[in-house]
């Protein structure tokens, strides 16, 4: 009657052995490392690796390894966080700002378990240390950077429809104001304008006109405000993913906070500059027309005498050039940036296309100047912090240079391609392009950093906790129940490997409240066997004999911890689908501990306790 099958056996040392293997990644810890990426126009390869050992050597550290990355960065793993620290300051003194210096953490599982794709569970904030930012969104700034836009589209517009106007003006109240030279229909004008915007069915903005003294008004609905306020925020939180990827963080946090704020949480980042640097840094092109050569600019310079509707502008292979101080395109204007090769010349470029009031300006700059050269300007901003007696000051710098300026050969519109950049800059430009710039301006409302010490600590607590809760829990058992003790902790055991293996197979993130899954994995399971012993025990106090009062109780507990599990696996489940941060955490380490639990409960310990009474013949009592 205690029979279990051998499948059975197989299957469960199967799990065992798989879950094993993909727990003992979680042994080795990370190498504290130094990152070493370098910025537009800096050496890389070799070069960059050449320059890095320099750097260690000044430094005096001796560094575990100095590896080069297939994306040209460079890593040098160290033996402490503060070995890391130190380099850090040395590398950014010797490198300068053609280099980006940061802080990260590399694995150090050997390379046969990477190969077979197991990996550590990646550590949250608080067990990892990091940074956690709160940034706003100056939503108003959306708005009435869209509100320039619509004005602007107005005016030309008009223009093309021959109507006259005195001007087009922006109202705080989110209305275009439009006023009339004498003769003007405001009802024709507003039939043209509604036809040149489109209709709000037709994708066109939606606009309430009125008219009155003879002159126009426009004004947005709320619904469109609220519309546009909503996609600046959601804008921006796709372009910082985007860079938060490029920084390579492992499992970084970026949600929605409130109506207008995203909270970004950067697991194993401790370099708080550098990750606003590269998160708060924003690129455009603009396109303006050349109005003067390198001669004319370098006799300009000389001289003093910059034309009143020119500006000086460095270029990007060296010497100066003069551009119209009036943008045709700029970069708000760009719907997609696509690298690519030039297949005349075969040198990277990037295929620009440009929404129709942009194009528009391009085919009438273009149908009017052929021959003649026109500049294309990348602008960068990126945010610099500085300390001021001891408090972090924010700011910015932007950098401008001519990236092209080469002839128009013929006439186009909204779609064409730009050359003159390196493969680097075309893949670098493409990309922040293609994500968009932000919609609207942000700052940082607020910022945090939890140090290595401490999250180290947190890791130290928690498994702690785990280990005390699966101590009191064996004590217990093996007291209480005695033999079938030691079956329910071989089957615990089983179960917080199997947990382990499952999260660190998926990629998943331990936090805080990870850990205090695991104690609730571990509740569950007790919960499981106790169910199962005390049925036995009732099966033993009727009468029935040992080997039958173990199947019968296996049989008949099996079903309500089945019927138990479930509303518990339901209620995981809910919290993951609608929790965020801590409660998805919390939510994905107990449903794998409920699935897992379930098994053990069931099958691994009723394995166990076959084994041990199962091949005796006569058995007239039970340690229970």
């Amino acid at each position: 009657m205690l029979e279990f099958p051998r499948w059975k056996y197989i299957v469960i040392l199967l799990v065992l052995l798989v879950s094993t293997i993909y727990s003992l990644p979680n042994l080795y810890p990370k190498d504290p490392s130094v990152q070493v990426t370098a910025n537009r126009g800096a050496a890389t390869g070799i070069t960059l690796k050449q320059k890095v050992e320099a750097g260690v050597a000044a430094s005096g550290l001796k560094p575990k390894a100095i590896e080069m990355e297939k994306d040209d960065t460079v890593m040098v793993r160290l033996s402490s966080p503060d070995q890391q620290t130190q380099l850090q300051d040395t590398l950014r003194g010797t490198l300068g700002q053609d280099y980006s210096v940061a802080l990260n953490l590399l694995p150090t599982v050997p390379k046969w378990l990477e190969s077979i794709g197991a990996q550590p569970m990646s550590l949250g904030l608080d067990l990892q240390g990091g940074i956690s930012f709160l940034m706003q969104v100056e939503q108003n700034e959306a708005i009435q950077k869209r509100m320039e836009a619509y004005a602007e589209n107005m005016r030309g517009i008009l223009r093309d429809a021959r109507i006259q106007y005195r001007s087009v003006d922006v109202r705080p109240d989110h209305s275009v104001a439009i006023s009339f030279q004498p003769g003007v229909n405001a009802d024709d004008a507003q039939a043209a304008l509604i036809k040149g915007l489109g209709s709000p069915a037709a994708g066109g903005p939606g606009f309430t006109w009125s008219v009155s003294n003879g002159n126009l008004s426009a004004r947005l609905s709320d619904a469109e405000v609220n519309k546009i306020a909503v996609d600046a925020v959601d804008q921006n939180r796709t372009v910082i993913a985007e860079r938060i990827n490029a920084l390579g963080v492992a499992e970084p946090v970026l949600q929605r906070q409130g109506a207008d704020r995203l909270v970004i949480q950067l697991p194993g980042l401790q370099d708080t500059a550098e990750a606003k640097r590269q998160i708060g840094a924003t690129a455009t092109l603009e396109f303006r027309a050349v109005t003067g050569d390198e001669a004319a600019a370098a006799a300009a310079k000389a001289s003093g005498q910059v034309p009143p509707d020119s500006r000086i502008y460095n270029m990007q292979e060296g010497g100066q050039i003069l551009l119209s101080k009036r943008v045709l395109v700029s970069g708000d204007q760009l719907l997609s940036a696509v690298p690519g090769v030039d297949p005349q010349s075969g040198s990277p470029d990037v295929s620009i296309t440009l929404n129709a009031a942009g194009g528009k300006r391009m085919l009438d700059h273009t149908l009017e100047n052929v021959g003649k050269r026109l500049g294309i300007v990348y602008i960068e901003r990126i945010p610099t912090v500085t300390m001021v007696d001891g408090k972090e000051v924010q700011g910015s710098r932007v950098e401008e240079r001519v990236i092209s300026a080469s002839t128009i050969q013929g006439v186009f519109g909204n779609q064409f391609h730009t050359t003159g950049l390196s493969s680097e800059e075309a893949q670098s430009l493409s990309k922040q392009l293609k994500s968009g710039a932000l919609a609207a301006p942000m700052f940082f409302a607020d910022q945090r950093t939890i140090g290595p010490s401490l999250g180290k600590e947190n890791v130290e607590r928690g498994t702690k906790a785990v280990a005390f809760a699966f101590l009191f829990t064996l004590a217990f058992f093996l007291i209480y129940y005695r033999m079938f003790g030691v079956v329910t902790s071989l089957a615990l055991l089983m179960n917080l490997l199997m947990v382990v293996a499952v999260l660190s197979l998926f990629g998943a993130t331990m936090t805080l409240p990870g850990f205090a899954g695991l104690a609730l994995t571990v509740a569950m399971s007790v919960d499981a066997n106790v169910l199962i012993n005390e049925r036995i025990r009732e099966e033993l106090r009727a009468g029935m004999p040992p080997k039958a009062a173990i199947a019968t109780g296996y049989d008949k507990a099996s079903g309500t911890i089945f019927d138990a599990n479930m509303t518990a696996l339901l209620a995981g489940i809910a919290l993951y689908a609608f929790g965020t941060g801590p409660l998805k955490g919390f939510a994905l380490t107990m449903v794998v501990g409920i699935l897992t639990s379930v098994f053990t409960a069931v099958t691994v310990s009723r394995a166990l306790a076959t084994l041990i009474y199962g091949g005796r013949k006569k058995l007239k009592s039970i340690a229970i």
